[in-house]
C-alpha cells in the first residue's frame, strides 16, 4: 500500500492500520460493559457481594436509607416535630443503608455510562401518577414488612428467617393485583397517555460517557480506600459499604436484575427468566449464608425484622401492588434512577416520604414498636423475629423447607412458561 492510499481515508485501510490489540480491547470492553449480562450471571454476583457484607457483620438493605431520606424531608417541610421524628438525624453519607443506596445509584449510573444507555427518559404524564401511588404503597408495605423486597424478602431468607417467605407469599398476589390495576389504567384512562419525545443523546456525548464512567470509578475507589484506611472503625465499615453499594448498582444494571420483574413477569407474559434467576440466587445464597450463621461469623438476628408473620405478609401484599404500579421495586427503581428514568425518581421520592411518615404514625400507635421478649427476640404488634433453625430444631429441616419452597416455585414458573395458565394478558 502506498502513502497516498493510506492517507486517503479509506475505512478498510484505516482498520488495517489500527493496532489489533486496541481493537481487541474495544471488543472486550463491549462484551463486559456494553452487552447485557445474563440474569443468571447477575444472581451469583449479587449473592457474592451480599456474602462479603455478611462476613464483615453487615447486610444488604435499602428501605432504612430511603426512610432516612424521608425523615430529612419531613423535618425540612416542618412535619418532623408533628410526627415525632428526631430533630437531629444521622447524615445520609454516614448512615449505612443510606450510603449503600447512594452508591448503588452511582454504580448504576456508571454502568449506564459505560454501556451508553444513560439518558433522561420522560414517561407519559399518567405514569407520574402511577409512580407516585406506587411509591406510597411501597412505603407502607416496606414499613409493615420491615423492609422492601431486599430487606424484607431477600436478606431475611439469606439469614434463614421465615419472614422472607411470608413476604414472598404476599408479594405474589400483590404483583397480580398491581398488574390488573395497570391493565385497568391502560384500558380506561385516556388522559396523559401520549409519550413525550425521546431524549436524543448526541454521538459526541456518548463518546465521552465511558471516560466519565472511569472518572467515577476512580473517585469511588479513592473514597472507599480513604475511609477503609481510617483509624475510625465506623469509617472502615463505611468503606466496605461504599464498594458494596457501588457493586450492587453496577451488577443490577448490567444484568437488568429487578425484583419487580421476578414477581410480575410470570403473570404478565409467562416469561420466567428473571424469576428463575432469583430462585438460582436463593439456592446459592441460603447455604452460603447458613455456613456463616452456623459458624457464628455473623449474628443471625442482625437482619431479621420483627414482622413474622402478619407484617411480612400484609406488607408484601401492599408492596407488591405498589412496585408494579411504580414500575420497579426499591433496588430496581434506584438502578433505573441511575439510568435516567424520571418516573422512578418520582416513585422513590414518594416511597421515601411515605416510608418515613407511615413509620412515624405507626410508631405513635405502637404498631411497629419493638420490644424484647423473654426468649430474647424482638416482637411487635405485627410479628416477631423468627429464625428457622430455632423454630425447626436444626438445619436439616431448615434446608428441606427452604429448598422445598424453591423447588415448588420453580416448577410453577416452568409450568407457566409452557402453558401460560397464570398470565393476566
Amino acid at each position: 500500500m502506498n502513502q497516498s492510499t493510506a492517507a486517503s481515508g479509506d475505512p478498510v485501510s484505516s482498520r488495517a492500520a489500527s493496532p489489533r490489540w486496541l481493537a481487541g480491547l474495544r471488543e472486550d470492553f463491549a462484551q463486559i460493559f456494553v452487552e447485557e449480562w445474563s440474569p443468571y450471571l447477575g444472581a451469583p454476583l449479587l449473592v457474592l457481594v451480599a456474602a462479603v457484607l455478611m462476613v464483615n457483620g453487615l447486610f444488604w438493605g435499602v428501605f432504612g436509607g430511603l426512610k432516612l431520606w424521608g425523615d430529612w424531608f419531613n423535618n425540612f417541610i416542618g412535619l418532623g416535630p408533628v410526627l415525632g421524628i428526631p430533630g437531629t438525624l444521622e447524615s445520609p453519607l454516614m448512615q449505612r443503608i443510606s450510603l449503600m443506596d447512594i452508591t448503588l445509584i452511582i454504580g448504576a449510573l456508571t454502568a449506564a455510562l459505560f454501556s451508553g444507555q444513560f439518558a433522561l427518559r420522560r414517561p407519559p404524564k399518567v405514569e407520574y401518577v402511577t409512580a407516585a401511588i406506587g411509591g406510597v404503597l411501597m412505603g407502607i408495605g416496606a414499613a409493615l414488612a420491615g423492609g422492601c423486597t431486599t430487606g424484607g424478602f431477600f436478606t431475611p431468607l439469606m439469614f434463614s428467617s421465615p419472614a422472607g417467605w411470608a413476604m414472598w407469599a404476599g408479594l405474589l398476589p400483590g404483583a397480580f393485583i398491581g398488574l390488573k390495576a395497570v391493565l385497568w389504567v391502560s384500558e380506561h384512562v385516556t388522559w396523559g397517555m401520549a409519550a413525550p419525545a425521546t431524549t436524543v443523546v448526541s454521538p459526541a456525548a456518548k463518546r465521552i460517557y465511558p471516560w466519565i464512567g472511569f472518572a467515577i470509578v476512580a473517585g469511588i475507589v479513592w473514597w472507599a480506600t480513604a475511609w477503609y484506611g481510617s483509624a475510625d472503625t465506623k469509617l472502615v465499615a463505611r468503606g466496605i459499604v461504599i464498594l458494596s453499594g457501588f457493586a450492587f448498582g453496577f451488577i443490577l444494571h448490567r444484568s437488568r436484575f429487578c425484583f419487580a420483574r421476578v414477581f410480575r413477569e410470570p403473570f404478565m407474559t409467562g416469561e420466567g427468566t428473571m424469576t428463575k434467576a432469583m430462585i438460582w440466587a436463593l439456592a446459592l445464597g441460603i447455604p452460603v449464608s447458613a455456613m456463616m450463621l452456623q459458624h457464628k461469623t455473623v449474628d443471625p438476628f442482625l437482619a431479621i425484622p420483627a414482622t413474622f408473620w402478619l407484617g411480612s405478609l400484609l406488607g408484601g401484599l401492599i408492596f407488591g401492588v405498589g412496585m408494579v404500579l411504580a414500575g420497579g421495586c426499591a433496588s430496581g427503581s434506584m438502578w433505573r434512577m441511575g439510568e435516567g428514568h424520571i418516573k422512578l425518581w418520582v416513585a422513590v421520592f414518594f416511597f421515601s416520604w411515605t416510608g418515613s411518615t407511615f413509620t412515624a404514625v405507626a410508631n405513635r400507635w405502637d404498631l411497629l414498636t419493638r420490644e424484647m421478649s423473654l426468649d430474647l427476640v424482638e416482637v411487635s404488634r405485627v410479628g416477631q423475629q423468627a429464625y428457622l433453625p430455632d423454630m425447626l430444631g436444626g438445619w436439616t429441616w431448615t434446608y428441606l423447607l427452604s429448598f422445598g419452597v424453591l423447588l415448588v416455585w420453580y416448577l410453577l414458573v416452568r409450568y407457566n412458561e409452557s402453558t401460560e395458565k397464570f398470565t393476566v394478558l
